[in-house]
């Protein structure tokens, strides 16, 4: 620290007092290590997770349904284990140091899991290529490994992408500036990651070993907490506010208690602190808004509010901690609208995968065949492609139409991803429809790689890749910026939330449409073998939930009041 720094009341510091000091830390500077954190961490992750589908299959020996369930409820783990990260951060460690605790249990998990796949006695006995034999010790120690992997994913999923955007200043236009565009390029970083993974690491499972295939993403993961590390004296880190679920407590059992209490109509009679700062360490004042008006009751000042001398903090709260429910009251419906998103997004590390494994996997006339997996390589591509189109040609057209700064708001670059998603669910059907009359036609129902080849998926996986650049990269901003100040890294790990609950959601689609197909002795939509199954129909059903879920979106929208801060917020050098 420099001598000349203004401590606030809450011990961080306000760099107002040293503007030079402020320019060593953050921003551009500091972002680097955290984006090439992601990126190794990205790159580990999906390196692992790619091909899981296939190794559950293969290696652990199980049907083509359980594999896809085990596969989506690991997935979704992987995505509710971030709100215990965010608890973590916002109220006690502050993101920098859940981002450290947790790359260390997740090396732990990547590497155990690597064991399991590689030496002798841990790794499942194979007579074949994909004739294997795993014993219930041998099942216990993968799943182990990969619940571990999920846990050291929840320190990182909620705060890597809010540390990263806490390098700008909100105070300071030039830097707000910026912050849309790190968004875009820290989403970039991990489709990097994620093109390795699903080209060079995925073949390496496919063709060469399970136990450098899952070697190698421990490697990078271990590259990646290096790199976050090497950043640590550009950083800038808020305090962590105290338990925000405390606080969200305190508003429902106030407003509560104070049902019959009347809310005046003039905003500047409802409690709150004199001083500039909020009383929420980390956090500004946030502007009193005139919906959801039954929680102000909480900020209704009564006579026996101040009997004891100092306020209870569950009988009277601030207009900034009321807002604070609110904020996340107002994000709760359109994270709904998320969820039918990520079941189509899940496909493509499962039916997209069972459904490329029956089609020809030849690269041309050659002999080199293609990992069905690897396909999502054009997901990857897809997101490459988008991004610097988007930041670099989009956004400037859209700003001349919109005079938004960022050219679109962040729920109509949402809607958009939504309503491209529609179609690769329609496409991937339709492929599905045209690759069932040829094995009709020809009876392939029992040859493992029926002559359609597997590029014509690539559409499929191209439009998702699009949705994703709208979709996703809004909703990490979207929830960023909407969430209070105190609250972001919970809020980023709500957004994640739609990940775990999409994949859930497919996985009861499937054993719901399993149950219901499989009646009367029938193979149903999805059976091991797809040539006597229908996936098309699956394809149509999400298809469908995605329209539906779109014109809810449309309406959620326009019912939407956005957060208003006043003030500015201090941060503090590592």
């Amino acid at each position: 620290m420099e001598e000349d720094d203004i401590y606030t009341k809450d011990g961080t510091v306000d760099y107002k007092g040293n503007p030079a000091n402020k320019k060593k830390t953050g921003t551009w500077k500091a972002c680097p290590y955290i984006i090439g954190n992601e990126g190794c961490e990205r790159l580990a992750y999906y390196g692992m997770s790619t091909n899981l589908v296939l190794y559950f299959k293969h290696q652990l020996n199980q049907q083509s349904a359980t594999a896809t369930k085990n596969n989506q409820n690991w997935g979704g783990t992987c995505y509710i284990t971030p709100l215990i990260g965010a608890f973590l951060a916002d109220s006690y460690l502050g993101r920098y140091w859940t981002i450290a605790c947790f790359s260390i249990i997740y090396i732990f998990g990547m590497t155990l899991l690597a064991l399991s796949a590689s030496v002798h006695g841990m790794r499942p006995r194979c007579y074949a290529k994909d004739n294997c034999d795993p014993t219930e010790t041998q099942s216990a120690m993968t799943f182990l490994a990969l619940y571990l992997i999920a846990l050291g994913t929840g320190g990182i999923k909620p705060c890597v992408s809010s540390y990263g955007a806490d390098q700008f200043d909100d105070a300071d236009e030039k830097e707000k500036k910026h912050k849309s565009s790190f968004f875009n390029w820290f989403y970039f970083s991990i489709n990097i990651g994620a093109l390795i993974a699903s080209s060079v690491l995925v073949w390496i499972q496919t063709n060469k070993s399970w136990g450098w295939g899952f070697g190698i993403p421990a490697i990078a993961m271990a590259i990646a907490v290096c790199f976050f590390f090497s950043g640590t004296r550009l950083y800038r880190n808020q305090i962590p506010g105290g338990s925000p679920i405390t606080r969200l407590c305190q508003v429902l059992v106030a407003s509560i208690s104070k049902y019959d209490v009347a809310v005046p109509d003039d905003s500047a009679l409802l409690y709150e602190t004199a001083d500039a700062e909020s009383n929420i360490k980390g956090s500004r004042k946030i502007e009193h808004s005139r919906n959801l008006r039954f929680f102000d009751k909480a900020a209704v000042e009564t006579q026996t509010d101040r009997l004891k001398g100092s306020v209870n903090p569950w009988s009277l709260c601030t207009v900034t901690q009321v807002e604070e429910l609110k904020a996340i009251i107002r994000l709760l419906p359109i994270w709904a609208s998320g969820i039918i998103f990520s079941t189509v997004y899940s496909q493509m590390g499962n039916l997209f995968t069972l459904q490329g494994e029956r089609m020809d996997t030849r690269v041309g006339h050659s002999n080199f065949n293609i990992p069905p997996a690897s396909l999502s390589i054009f997901d990857t591509l897809s997101v490459i492609f988008w991004v610097p189109v988007y930041d670099r040609i989009i956004v400037p057209m859209a700003r001349r139409f919109t005079g938004h700064k960022n050219g679109l708001t962040q729920l109509q670059r949402m809607g958009i991803g939504l309503f491209i998603s529609i179609f690769s669910m329609v496409a991937a059907a339709i492929l599905e429809q045209e690759r069932l009359k040829i094995v009709k036609q020809h009876n392939y129902y029992y040859v493992k790689e029926m002559p359609l080849t597997i590029f014509w998926q690539v559409p499929q996986y191209f439009l998702i890749g699009c949705a994703e650049v709208f979709t996703f990269i809004g909703q990490l901003e979207f929830f960023y910026e909407q969430a209070p100040d105190a609250m972001r890294s919970f809020c980023s790990a709500l957004s994640l939330t739609t990940v775990a609950l999409g994949s859930y959601l497919s996985s009861l689609l499937v054993t719901i449409v399993t149950s219901v197909t499989t009646k009367h002795g029938k193979l149903g939509w999805i059976p091991d073998n797809l040539n006597f199954g229908h996936v098309d129909h699956f394809f149509w059903l999400l298809a469908a939930l995605s329209v539906a879920n779109f014109v809810v979106f449309l309406g959620i929208s326009k019912w939407y009041t956005y957060k208003t801060a006043v003030g500015t917020i201090s941060v503090h050098q590592k």
